[in-house]
């Protein structure tokens, strides 16, 4: 396997998984207006996720995400259910999955990491600290992590 360093100088894939429209043009924007240089890739429940991810049906020629921002509340199949298929898919585990959700439930904090989520951030309620908090995922995931 090759490990490599990602940069905004090459395309990343990123997959989005989130059900509710404003918070999917907020991701958008918070990665357009932060320079982000990849692509968004987005899907609107859990059994399309997983699809993405497997690529399945139409998403048989989907790339691979360098990670996946994952909220928890969704339809179909919950980020909860999709978290555990992708951790104990040996083909997909290796594959970093920040989970994204409204909830600051110590529960829902403390069962996402006993999935294996690589990290669990809270969605901002505004624009400028969406911009913001997609700055720090792209700083963190594709300058300073170093991915498989």
């Amino acid at each position: 396997m090759t490990i490599r360093k990602c940069s905004t100088r090459q395309s990343v894939e990123i997959l989005l998984v989130e059900d509710n429209p404003g918070d999917t043009r907020l991701m958008q924007e918070a990665f357009k207006e932060g320079g982000f240089n990849g692509r968004l890739n987005i899907t609107c429940d859990g059994e399309q996720a997983i699809a993405f991810l497997r690529h399945e049906g139409p998403h048989a020629e989907s790339p691979r995400p360098a990670f996946i921002l994952l909220d928890l509340n969704l339809p179909r199949k919950d980020g909860r259910e999709v978290l555990a298929e992708i951790k104990t898919d040996e083909k997909l585990r290796q594959i970093p999955v920040v989970v994204l959700s409204t909830s600051t439930s110590a529960e829902d904090i403390r069962k996402a990491y006993d999935l294996h989520a690589n990290c669990y951030i809270p969605k901002p309620v505004d624009l400028e600290t969406f911009v913001e908090l997609g700055r720090v995922i792209e700083r963190f995931w594709l300058h300073t992590a170093v991915l498989g």
